[in-house]
């Protein structure tokens, strides 16, 4: 995996998003996890997110250490996630990671697709 070291990360964490990354590897119990985050074709507008907790790494993976821990993003994911945010975000409806990325042209009404 290359590790970037990068002075401005490609996609940012927030404090909230790495504080519930934190809490979920300590649920799993396995501290070597990252936070993979990948984008698929599909959802409802075209392209959606995919978060996982990972311990394994590909060739094309760059990874970015924030806040005492590692978002993971695969070189074709990261080419439509330059100058994203990723937050945790708690409401009525629920708690979820969201993306606000400066990218995508248009988001669907739960956020988890998007159009570039």
């Amino acid at each position: 995996m290359a590790e970037a070291a990068v002075a401005t990360p490609a996609v940012t964490l927030t404090e909230s998003a790495a504080a519930r990354i934190k809490k979920l590897i300590a649920m799993e119990g396995r501290p070597d996890m990252k936070l993979r985050l990948s984008i698929s074709g599909g959802g409802c507008s075209g392209f959606q997110y995919s978060f996982a907790l990972d311990d394994s790494a590909a060739e094309d993976d760059v990874a970015f250490q924030q806040h005492d821990v590692t978002l993971v993003i695969d070189e074709t994911s990261l080419g439509l996630l330059g100058g994203a945010v990723i937050d945790f975000v708690e409401d009525l409806v629920g708690a979820s990671f969201a993306v606000r990325n400066p990218n995508a042209s248009s988001t669907c009404g739960c956020g988890s697709s998007f159009s570039v």
